[in-house]
């Protein structure tokens, strides 16, 4: 199990041979725990917006996830390459991405006047070296990945590494002759991901996940669970079900009698408009009144289509899923108020769907409802006791468009979902042929055929993974960090270094015993008070400390102290060096 603690090309050292650069403040700008932990404990420094210097002691935290990764990525047989951060431009044309990728994309000029950009991702490049060096179904299939710098031109860089402009990514490409054979990949590279964050010492989670701009089929995201994460996660605590909450299916619930029904009636409801004040107002719960939001389809000028006017319903209490919506009714825009207006004869706050007789999209919930309440569209009203096919007709389209809430049923059937939220740091795709036909990709199968190739796109955030590990670890008095990938494993802090012949002979013999055994340790030699050197370490997230001290040595003793222990613990000194490597290594 050594090799799963600490890379073998990791050496010891002495503080006063390192570079430590640690502050009692974070800057006034930065804004979460890891941003400002990683500033206060010396691992990065501001150069620009979403820019920074990784300083020696983040480096190593970051070479330590590489390595993780390199080893893993190797022993699932992916091969090591390393592409150009410059791309030509009119690989992204020819891909079609170019002009859809928005300002986040970084061009300039050569002094040809040739167009370039700083690539913030690589399946136009790997496509072109791949079509020009693979031309045989028997030189495949092939997996590429590389470790490199990118960079995307973020219009508000914060947080620190986790949403800086400049990152560091590994990005893997895989080429098949079939789906099938994309598939296996797929699951070797699940297997894969699985097997780093569990070596990183992370709790995380994979999740279903949309494919999003990058097109494709098949996507799960890998997220570090954290408080401050920025996408929520729908999980079934009684399964493996997993899906980020814009994917996460709703189940359409049993549509229970309503029993007698009650005539619809409109009823004054003077500037109530949010569903939560009319459902005060008018003394009903919030589960029995359902929202219209009206929005606009944009036009497509390829399949000639008009802009439309929908309206889509939901239940008071739930939220609109862009992406399920957009699934249903394509590229949309909320409606603006004189769009409102002019198709339902009232202003926002009060439209509903009785007597509309455009589209309407109604969620699933929706559709079970009866005795429902809904804006009557007609300022300051709404309808109380409105039922389907009495009042309005059942709606053509009723789909899955909301966010799935606590409690829901889990779409396995497994129980029901709970919500929490994650730090997404991987994502794997199944591309299929979206680049392969676009960059003209091919290869000639058995038959002498030329077919497309099928790709699969595989990717981690390698210095996103510091800052949200730091998310994930960290107390009052600062990181703490996985024994994997913390910069050191072991700091010795003798007491009096210079002054003491004993602790400085005792000091130096443990340092010794234990960089010759493969520890990764430091000995903090610094002319600093105990004091300054333990709140050092203990903010840079050092997991295991030994203070050598005159007193303790008398007695023939050490204090060693766990990161998160309460208690120091005292060791004899011949036995420390086992009693560490029984911590690291189990």
């Amino acid at each position: 199990m050594r090799d799963l603690i600490f890379a073998p090309e990791l050496i010891a050292m002495r503080a006063s041979q390192f570079f430590i650069a640690t502050l009692k403040e974070a800057p006034a700008d930065a804004e979460i725990v890891s941003h400002k932990l990683m500033l206060r404990a010396g691992l990065i420094r501001r150069l620009a917006g979403g820019i920074y210097t990784w300083m020696p002691l983040g480096l190593r935290v970051l070479r330590k996830v590489e390595a993780i990764v390199r080893e893993e990525m190797n022993r699932a047989g992916a091969i090591e390459l390393l592409m150009p951060a410059v791309q030509p431009f009119e690989l992204w044309e020819e891909s079609g991405r170019g002009p859809k990728y928005g300002p986040e994309l970084l061009r300039f000029k050569d002094r040809h006047q040739r167009d370039f950009v700083i690539g913030p991702t690589h399946e136009e490049v790997i496509t072109d070296v791949v079509r020009r060096e693979v031309r045989s179904y028997r030189q495949l299939p092939r997996h590429f990945y590389q470790i490199q710098t990118k960079f995307r031109d973020e219009i508000r860089p914060r947080f620190g590494v986790m949403r800086g402009r400049e990152f560091l990514m590994k990005d893997g490409y895989s080429f098949h002759a079939s789906f099938a054979d994309l598939q296996r990949e797929y699951a070797n590279m699940f297997a894969t991901y699985s097997r780093i964050f569990t070596r990183l010492g992370l709790k995380f989670r994979a999740v279903a996940a949309d494919t999003g701009a990058i097109g494709g089929t098949g996507s799960h995201e890998f997220h570090v669970l954290a408080e401050s994460g920025e996408d929520a996660i729908a999980f079934c605590p009684d399964s493996e079900y997993a899906a980020n909450v814009e994917l996460a299916e709703a189940m359409a619930p049993v549509k229970v009698d309503a029993g007698d029904t009650v005539p619809m009636v409109s009823k004054a409801t003077p500037e109530k408009t949010r569903c939560e004040e009319v459902a005060a107002f008018l003394g009903v719960d919030l589960q029995c009144t359902v929202k219209a939001i009206a929005v606009m389809t944009q036009a497509d000028a390829d399949k000639n289509k008009l802009n439309e006017f929908v309206l889509l319903l939901l239940r008071g209490d739930h939220e609109l899923n862009e992406i399920k919506t957009q699934k249903q009714i394509g590229e949309f825009r909320f409606a603006r108020e004189d769009e409102i207006v002019a198709a339902l004869g009232s202003k926002p706050g009060y439209i509903g769907p009785v007597g509309f007789s455009g589209r309407v999209v109604a969620d699933r919930t929706v559709a079970t409802m009866s005795n429902f309440v809904c804006g009557a569209n007609v300022e300051g009203h709404h309808l109380t006791g409105v039922s389907f096919e009495r009042d309005l007709p059942m709606p053509a389209t009723v789909a899955d468009i909301r966010n799935v809430v606590a409690g829901d049923p889990s779409p396995d059937g497994q129980g029901v979902l709970a919500l929490c939220r994650g730090i997404e740091v991987g994502h794997i795709f199944q591309l299929r042929t979206k680049y392969a036909e676009a960059l003209k990709c091919c290869f000639l199968d058995e038959n002498g055929k030329e077919q497309v190739m099928e790709m699969g796109c595989y990717g981690i955030g390698v210095s996103r993974i510091v800052g949200a590990a730091i998310e994930q670890g960290n107390d009052e008095r600062g990181i703490i960090f996985p024994a994997t990938i913390a910069p050191f494993a072991v700091v010795i802090v003798p007491m009096s270094y210079a002054k003491s012949a004993v602790v400085r002979e005792a000091a130096d013999a443990l340092y010794g015993q234990l960089q010759g055994a493969g520890i990764d340790v430091i000995l903090d030699d610094r002319d600093e008070r105990p004091g300054v050197m333990f709140a050092d370490w203990e903010l840079t997230g050092v997991p295991h400390r030994v203070v050598v001290g005159e007193r303790g040595l008398k007695e023939g003793q050490l204090e060693y102290k766990g990161r998160t222990d309460i208690e120091a613990t005292m060791v004899a000194a011949p036995d420390m060096p086992a009693f560490l490597q029984q911590k690291l290594y189990g």
